[in-house]
Formats: C-alpha cells, sequence, structure tokens
C-alpha cells in the first residue's frame, strides 16, 4: 500500500479509501444488498492487513448501522491511531427546521450520535454529506467549527457539492477564522469525468483532496457488461438510475478497460482505479466480497502508460448529471 497527506491536512492516508456503504444491518435502511457484521468484519480486517488505513461511512447508511460495525471491528482489529475515520452528516429535516434546531445544534447532534455509534471520541474527517439549501452555510461553517474545537472532529470535509460551493464555504472560513474544508468527495470515474470541468483544477490549485465515490460505478467499471450476477447488479435501483441512461457510451470506455486489462494480464478493476489514482488522492471503494478488497489494493500498484492513460480517456463525452448532484438546487 502506498500512502499520503490528505489536502492540507496532517492526516496520512491510504492511496485506497475504503468505502462503507456496503456494510450494515440490509432490513434497515436505503439498500437490500448490505452485508452483515460478521462478513463485515472479515472485509476490515482483510483490508488493514493491505494496509488500507482510511475508512469512510456516514449515519444515513442503513440507519447508522454501518458505522456501529465499522467502529467495533476497527476498535478489535486497529489501534486508533493507525486509522483514518469519516463519517457524513445529512442536511436538517423539515422537523428540525419546524421546530428551531438551528444549522449548528443540528451538526453537534449528528456528531454526538455517528460518535455513540463508532464508539469514538472523535472522527478525524467529518463531511457534510450534500448541500443544505434550507440552512444558512454560515451556520454549518459555525457548527463544524465548533466541533472541530471540541476535538470531536479532526478536520472537515464535503460531498456532493459544485465547485462555487465549496469555494464560498471555504472563503466564509477563512474570513471568520473556521476550520476549512480539506477534502471533496465527489461523484468520478472513468465512464463519468464531469468533475474535471471545475472541481479538479480547483482542488489542484487549493490542494484539496479528492476522494471520489462510485470509483468502479456500482461494478460497471469491474466487469463485462451483461455480467451482473450479484446482488447489487441486480438490486440497485439507485445506480440503474445514475448509469443506465449512458450505457451505450460507456460501454465503448469500458471495453478498452477489457482490453487493457488481458493486455497487461490483470483485472478491469485493477485497471480503472490505477486509472483514477492518477486523478485523485484517495478513491472511495466499496467491498462486500473479499476480492473487491484485494483487488483495489492490487491497483495501486499498477502504472499505466501515457498511451494507455489516453486510450482510455479519448471516447468520453459529456455526461449529464446523475445521482445527488443533479438534486443540487434549490427546492
Amino acid at each position: 500500500m502506498k500512502y499520503t497527506k490528505l489536502g492540507n491536512s496532517d492526516l496520512n492516508v491510504s492511496r485506497i479509501c475504503m468505502g462503507c456503504m456496503g456494510f450494515g444491518d440490509p432490513s434497515r435502511g436505503q439498500h437490500s444488498w448490505t452485508i452483515d457484521e460478521e462478513h463485515t468484519r472479515e472485509i476490515i480486517k482483510r483490508s488493514l492487513e493491505l494496509g488500507v488505513n482510511f475508512y469512510d461511512t456516514a449515519i444515513a447508511y442503513q440507519s447508522g448501522t454501518s458505522e456501529q460495525y465499522v467502529g467495533r471491528a476497527l476498535r478489535d482489529f486497529a489501534k486508533r491511531d493507525d486509522v483514518v475515520v469519516a463519517t457524513k452528516f445529512l442536511p436538517r429535516t423539515q422537523e428540525e427546521i419546524e421546530s428551531g434546531i438551528s444549522g449548528q445544534q443540528h451538526i453537534e447532534n449528528m456528531i454526538n450520535t455517528s460518535l455513540q455509534n463508532l464508539g469514538m471520541d472523535y472522527v478525524d474527517l467529518y463531511i457534510y454529506h450534500m448541500w443544505d439549501w434550507q440552512t444558512p452555510i454560515e451556520d454549518i461553517m459555525d457548527g463544524l467549527n465548533r466541533i472541530v474545537k471540541a476535538g470531536k472532529a479532526r478536520n472537515i470535509g464535503i460531498s456532493n457539492c459544485f465547485a462555487w460551493q465549496i469555494a464560498k464555504a471555504n472563503a466564509l472560513a477563512e474570513k471568520e477564522g473556521f476550520a476549512k474544508f480539506v477534502s471533496i468527495q465527489g461523484h468520478y470515474n472513468l465512464i463519468f469525468r464531469e468533475e474535471e470541468r471545475e472541481m479538479v483544477p480547483y482542488c489542484d490549485e487549493e490542494n484539496i483532496a479528492l476522494t471520489s465515490y462510485s470509483a468502479l460505478a456500482s461494478g460497471r467499471l469491474s466487469r463485462r457488461p451483461g455480467e451482473g450476477g450479484t446482488k447489487r447488479a441486480e438490486e440497485d435501483a439507485y445506480a440503474k438510475f445514475k448509469y443506465d441512461a449512458t450505457a451505450a457510451q460507456d460501454n465503448v470506455i469500458i471495453a478498452r478497460v477489457v482490453e487493457i486489462a488481458e493486455k497487461r494480464g490483470v483485472t478491469m478493476t485493477e485497471v480503472s482505479l490505477a486509472w483514477l489514482l492518477t486523478k485523485v488522492t484517495s478513491p472511495v471503494v466499496g467491498a462486500t466480497k473479499m476480492h473487491h478488497i484485494e483487488g483495489a489494493a492490487k491497483a495501486v500498484e499498477l502504472t499505466l502508460t501515457p498511451e494507455e492513460i489516453v486510450y482510455l480517456e479519448e471516447p468520453y463525452v459529456p455526461h449529464p448529471l446523475a445521482g445527488v448532484m443533479a438534486q443540487n438546487k434549490p427546492a
């Protein structure tokens, strides 16, 4: 495994981040394909053996059970100082707004619940999961700064935003002396490259870490078209919403992934992630089977040639925004 600094923070993170959305009670949340605690523990233990020290979860994942599973496994298999733990908070609910709960109090409530789920005193990275159009950014940044000062979060990050949004938030933080976002977790992979328009150059300029999610496009970049057979491939309606509409143009790129993988004697996972590792700090890679994390770890050792990178990138055409970012606008 290789390691790098997470943006302007002092965190030293593995080049692969373990995405924990696939962990949690399948009967309690958005997804039916998540894995139980026993299998979660096996994968986390193996990931630690492979040198992965960066773990990304969220209070929203399976009603907090992902945080609970991850917290218990890391407490049993790792020293707290040896791992970097990230979790995320959701926007205020309509009920909270109507009852007068401020953005600051909402963040305090969220972090306290997450720390209880994780069984930890602090998180290394606390992430604003999606833009809250009903809460002033001043309240969000103030609330996040308060939990950093209280020692409940070492650093803060943001997910699912436009470049102007993180730029506005960090400008406000600088003006007020608040903690600034050190990372952005956006939707970015070989078949969805819209972050390259403004977010990538902004992060390069400001030394903000990119930790892309959907790194393998919900499995589309790790298996040949038509090769399903997984519970997620069959049941993840949200992933189908994000990718099925552009499948024809994406399959041209996926075919090139297959071609290079066969030529190099490696897996599609290794090729797809090796490409992404030339662009981002640490891709967030989900794993619900042992070979998922083993393949991701191998990708760190694969170096694509400049010609291979151009060959993979050349067929790309612009995509419409999909998923959470398609909904990032005033209600």
